[in-house]
């Protein structure tokens, strides 16, 4: 079977990047193209100038296309924003009497019908994950699924994942504006978790944050389900902002403060050291404090995660996960930010590298080697996952079958031709006389064979 290409777009506040991808031969994934760009038009994760976020998409796709030396189409799209909210749903449906045990369409039925859950106006629907099946108000653990069990009516609770359509309605205008088709929507924090976090983080309990640059999304996980997901409006740009206001500098003057020397404790920084940011045409050379760069980072960065710590309380799951927090997104690069998280928060933290499911072959692997990184890869497993599941449901049509000896069309006589007739042999004299037999020679019957073959290879193919 050919290999599935998948290409994943993340749109991001800060960038943009594309990445095209494959099912490697080692089973992980396999980046064949990478581009990336920087983001305009978009805040907080949501798309304002849809002209602008066009723009941004067709260069980094182009880059990656080149890349990978395909064209490319359809595109995974990761959605992020403060406008995605999550609730709890419960649904039931009734096992049809002709069903003496619960098939796999009664799960999907049950799912489906999640769909016509009563909205608040201008909300969408775009992830439902089911959390726990009730079969006749019995409760089934994760490790036994409702498919086989006998039972009058199949329940469960969900947690639904709802965007905003005016903002889903704008991305799709900007993929569209750069040529490009919409495979699939996939929420930002559940992609990068498909990147850093493997089975037995899910399984233990985990806590998955992505430090963006206009958002921080939060994934939790337990048992193998996710439990809990939230978009904050709060990451990596608020920290340069604050930056720029409080030392009055320019903004890419306070992102190079940020990177180069930025600390989220301050206690990790000497009261003594002083970076000097050059001026402006004819103005001195201005001097900040370490201190002072680190007070503002750390004032920032606290309440960011003061925030993800009250969405783990939420969550219910503060006390179930024994894998702790798992930070990624361009902001996990922040010195110090993993000391600080485990401040706030009493719980173990780690940064998380989305390398672990990908091919070392893989096309530009040492800079992809980078938490900022997490979605857009995230977003080519998530596609290829579901790419995949959907042909195992629907494997490819057989070939047509073909009824031996004889498939339809096929002339029988060609195995057992007519005799031809016979003429009468005469004497001199007009009397009839006996022909004499002939030896009979033996009949071709694998050339018969091969004919007939022939015939049904022929119409297989057609």
């Amino acid at each position: 079977m050919e290999q599935e290409i998948i290409v994943g777009l993340d749109i991001g506040t800060t960038k943009i990047a594309c990445f095209v991808g494959m099912r490697g031969e080692s089973g992980k994934v396999k980046i064949l193209g990478f581009g990336k760009t920087d983001s305009k038009g978009v805040e907080h994760g949501v798309v304002r100038n849809i002209d602008e976020t066009a723009e941004s998409i067709r260069r980094a796709v182009s880059d990656a296309a080149d890349q990978a030396n395909v064209d490319i189409e359809e595109v995974w799209v990761g959605i992020a924003g403060q406008h995605i909210k999550s609730r709890p749903s419960q649904g039931s449906v009734l096992i049809p009497q002709e069903h003496r045990l619960i098939k796999q369409e009664d799960v999907d039925r049950l799912i489906a019908e999640q769909y016509n859950t009563a909205l608040e106006p201008g909300e969408e629907i775009i992830h439902i994950f089911p959390q726990q099946f009730i079969v006749d108000r019995e409760e089934l653990s994760r490790e036994v699924s409702p498919v086989g069990v006998a039972g009058k009516v199949l329940q469960a609770n969900f947690h639904m994942v709802t965007a905003n359509k005016q903002n889903l309605e704008y991305i799709k205008y900007a993929v569209t504006d750069a040529g490009l088709k919409i495979k699939g929507v996939v929420l930002e924090p559940v992609a990068s978790a498909k990147a850093v976090l493997d089975d037995s983080d899910r399984d233990a309990g985990v806590a998955m944050v992505d430090i963006g640059g206009g958002t921080t999304d939060i994934a939790i996980f337990h048992d193998g389900i996710i439990r809990h997901t939230s978009v904050l409006p709060l990451a990596g740009n608020a920290i340069t902002n604050d930056i720029r206001e409080g030392c009055n500098i320019m903004k890419r003057q306070a992102e190079s403060l940020k990177v180069k020397f930025g600390s989220c404790l301050v206690q990790a920084v000497s009261e003594n050291d002083v970076i000097s940011i050059p001026g402006i045409r004819s103005q001195a050379p201005r001097e900040i404090y370490m201190k002072t760069l680190a007070s503002i980072i750390n004032a920032r960065a606290k309440m960011i995660m003061e925030q993800v710590d009250y969405e783990i309380k939420l969550s219910g799951c503060q006390k179930k996960l024994i894998a702790g927090i798992t930070l990624t997104g361009g902001g996990a690069q922040m010195k110090n930010i993993k000391d600080l998280c485990e401040l706030v928060t009493a719980t173990d933290t780690r940064i998380g590298i989305p390398t672990e499911h990908l091919e070392k072959d893989s096309v530009s692997y040492a800079e992809l080697a980078h938490p900022m990184y997490a979605t857009g890869i995230g977003l080519v497993i998530c596609g290829l996952e579901r790419t995949e599941a959907v042909q195992k449901e629907n494997p490819e049509p057989a070939k047509k079958k073909v009824d031996l000896p004889f498939p339809e069309g096929f002339d029988e006589t060609v195995l057992n031709p007519a005799p031809e007739p016979e003429s009468t042999p005469t004497d001199d004299t007009g009397k009839k006389v006996k022909k004499p037999k002939e030896p009979k020679e033996p009949r071709d019957f694998w050339a018969a064979i091969d004919k007939t073959f022939s015939i049904i290879f022929k119409e297989n193919i057609e």
